[in-house]
Order: structure tokens, then C-alpha cells, then sequence
């Protein structure tokens, strides 16, 4: 496959900032290949192109952290080392949410709206619950973790049954916050593109970054102890170790969604 040659797994986790740029390509090309062929269905096709290009490139990662969870017994060190494919992840995200937000604010707005036309009916019905329900902070605060936890659920279990699974959620997710920050950029343009830019990216992603990480951890840790069941260490003491590392993942995504929760009730209201 030709995207497998553009970047490895090893290379990735070393030089993660690289995955920002193959964020924007994927997306990108995804974006103008649903255009040409799919018009009519640009907004969902272009997810599961993107994704698609992305499978191998996942694969191999989760499988390399599987190899880590096996070989490495300190707990506190497989946390480091699965932190790189984190980190190799998040820049991914970032370079998908980055390339949605810049082609919804130079496309025309015929344009746009069709290719972001599910991602916007999706805005719009999480802005009419919020404002359509007055709660306190608290409640709200309960409300998003609570609803963040379905979400990772979903990832948990996609990732478990189909290995990069829990991709698709994300690159998904990637798509709406992509399009809610175009609309914020361009009803913030008269303070410039670069300020209304920034401000926009602030305003998403404060907390967004940290909830994603979350999905992105919850995520792996699922991958993880599927890779190991495909590869027949079930009820070995290594599997015990691996079912123990992914635990500790997953309480750690857990802990980062309620952080997220947190920062958005209490902290971005602050500032936007």
C-alpha cells in the first residue's frame, strides 16, 4: 500500500510531530477524493477516507505497543513508552482538525456546507441541548463526563473488536471540531485571520486536546490486548501482564476525561 511507505510505526513514535502533516494529507485527500466521487455523501465519505488511509500506519503502532506491554515489566516505564505513541496520535488529530477547519473557512460556503453538511447538523443539535437546557455548573459538568464516558466506551470497544476501530471515532470527532472552529473563524474574522485562527483553536481546543487524549489512551489500551488475543497469549502470564497495562490505561483515560470535564465547565468559559 502506498501509504504504509510514507511513514512507519518506529519513525512515527521517534519524530511525532511529523504525524501533523500526515494528518493534513489524509484529510485533504480525503476531502477532494469524497468531492469527485462521492459529492453527494462528501461529509461521511471523507471520514472513512481518511481513516482508511490511516489503518496501517494504526495497526502498526498498536501492535508495536503490544510488543512494549510483553517484553517490559515497570509499569511507570510503559506508561513513558506508550506515551510516545500518544503523542504520535495527538499531533494525527491535530493535523486532521487543523486541515477541516482551514477547508471550511477557504471553500466557498456551497462548498462547505456540503462537505461538512452532517458535522454541522450534528453542531446544531448540541448547541440547541445546551441552550436548550438550563443547568448548573455541576450538573453540566456531570453531563459532559458522562457523556465523554459513552465515547469512550465506543472507542474502548471499537478498538477491541475491529483493532484501529476507535480511529473512525475519533477522525469523526476531528471533523466536527474541525467545522466548529471554521464557523468561529469566520465570525471572528474582523480581528484577522491569524487572531480569529488562534482564537478559535484556543476556544476548542483547551480542553479538547486533553478529552482526546483520553479517547486516544482508552483506545490503545483496547488495541492493545486485542493484538494479544490475536496473537494466542491468552491466559499466559504475559497476557496477564498486558491485561494489566491496559487496565492502568484505561483508568488513566478515565481520570483525563473528568480533567477534560473540568476545564471545559469551569476554565474555557473564562476566557471565550
Amino acid at each position: 500500500m502506498v501509504f504504509e511507505s510514507l511513514i512507519n510505526p518506529k519513525k512515527a513514535e521517534r519524530k511525532p510531530w511529523e504525524m501533523f502533516f500526515i494528518g493534513l494529507f489524509y484529510s485533504s485527500l480525503g476531502i477532494v477524493l469524497s468531492l469527485w466521487i462521492f459529492n453527494s455523501y462528501a461529509s461521511l465519505v471523507m471520514v472513512f477516507l481518511t481513516v482508511f488511509a490511516c489503518i496501517p500506519l494504526m495497526l502498526g503502532v498498536i501492535s508495536l505497543e503490544e510488543e512494549k506491554s510483553r517484553e517490559i515489566e515497570s509499569e511507570k516505564m510503559l506508561i513513558k513508552e506508550h506515551g510516545k505513541a500518544l503523542s504520535f496520535f495527538v499531533f494525527l488529530f491535530l493535523g486532521f482538525v487543523v486541515s477541516y477547519a482551514l477547508w471550511y473557512v477557504f471553500t466557498p460556503a456551497s462548498v462547505a456546507q456540503n462537505i461538512f453538511d452532517v458535522q454541522i447538523k450534528t453542531i446544531s443539535n448540541i448547541n440547541s441541548e445546551v441552550t436548550g437546557n438550563a443547568i448548573s455548573s455541576s450538573n453540566m459538568l456531570l453531563a459532559i463526563f458522562f457523556n465523554n464516558l459513552k465515547v469512550l466506551l465506543f472507542c474502548i470497544l471499537f478498538a477491541f473488536f475491529y483493532g484501529t476501530g476507535a480511529i473512525f471515532i475519533l477522525g469523526w470527532n476531528a471533523s466536527v471540531i474541525g467545522a466548529a472552529i471554521g464557523t468561529f473563524i469566520k465570525g471572528a474574522l474582523h480581528y484577522g485571520f491569524f487572531a480569529a485562527f488562534s482564537m478559535g483553536l484556543a476556544r476548542y481546543l483547551t480542553h479538547g486536546i486533553i478529552e482526546i487524549t483520553a479517547y486516544f489512551v482508552g483506545g490503545l489500551a483496547a488495541g492493545i490486548v486485542s493484538v494479544a488475543v490475536i496473537n494466542h497469549d491468552f491466559g499466559s502470564k504475559r497476557f496477564r501482564h498486558i491485561v494489566t497495562d491496559s487496565v492502568d490505561l484505561a483508568v488513566l483515560s478515565v481520570f483525563l476525561l473528568f480533567v477534560a470535564a473540568l476545564v471545559e465547565v469551569y476554565i474555557t468559559p473564562v476566557f471565550f
